[in-house]
């Protein structure tokens, strides 16, 4: 998934981040709320962890005008307030989960899986579209009893891939999802990662799944006879 993860502490702020990435995640990782508010005007994030003390703009704040603006990426808020109307706060502000400081990393990897499970997509730890399943714990794809395991990068690329079926994306929207913000990928990363990513198809039969539309992007289709 593609994380945004706000936190103004920077010694919890790196092994949250650390810890995101090694689970398969692309995390934008900033440390005040206006550069969050400047993010979610660019980028279409599938979760936010949000600090509730934040500079400039507070966590709250940032949630209310996400959720103002009809966005439905679930939020999980990271507060060291712990009383009952703190969390109620939190809550009726727009987030979907709250976890009092100090974080421990173990229950944040569970709380991100569990969240990421409400998509309708998600059964349990696994994405599926049509007989092609992705597997969240062992980054594999599976189909007809055939499995093939994923870099994390490849995993990424195929989870994007899945959750926007049918849809053309763009050079430019994989790097978006995939590469967290300040980096700068390579000119022919995703054209590469895409070609790694067909091999990987290839083995499950479903290499001509990943289309290329002609000077657009990528497309991942489902052939109506592998529809459930």
């Amino acid at each position: 998934m593609l994380i945004l993860l706000v936190e103004d502490d920077i010694a919890q702020l790196e092994p949250l981040r650390s810890a995101l990435s090694k689970a398969g995640h692309t995390v934008d990782a900033v440390e005040d709320g206006e550069t969050a508010q400047w993010l979610l005007s660019q980028k279409d994030y599938d979760l936010l962890i949000l600090d509730w003390m934040l500079p400039k703009v507070s966590g709250v704040q940032l949630c209310q005008e996400y959720r103002g603006l009809g966005k439905t990426a679930p939020v999980l808020m990271l507060t060291a307030k712990d009383t009952t109307l703190d969390k109620v706060t939190g809550l009726d502000a727009g987030a979907d989960d709250y976890l009092v400081k100090p974080v421990d990393i173990v229950e944040l990897l569970a709380r991100v899986r569990a969240l990421a499970r409400r998509s309708p997509l998600w059964q349990g730890d696994t994405l599926s579209l049509g007989d092609l399943h992705l597997n969240l714990n062992n980054l594999t794809i599976e189909r007809n009893q055939v499995l093939v395991q994923l870099s994390g990068r490849e995993f990424q690329l195929m989870e994007y891939l899945m959750r926007h079926p049918h849809q053309v994306l763009s050079h430019n929207q994989i790097e978006q999802a995939l590469w967290e913000w300040g980096t700068e990928p390579e000119s022919n990363a995703v054209t590469t990662l895409v070609r790694r990513l067909r091999q990987r198809l290839q083995a499950v039969g479903a290499k001509d799944w990943l289309e290329n539309v002609y000077g657009m992007g990528y497309r991942l289709g489902i052939p109506e006879k592998s529809e459930e």
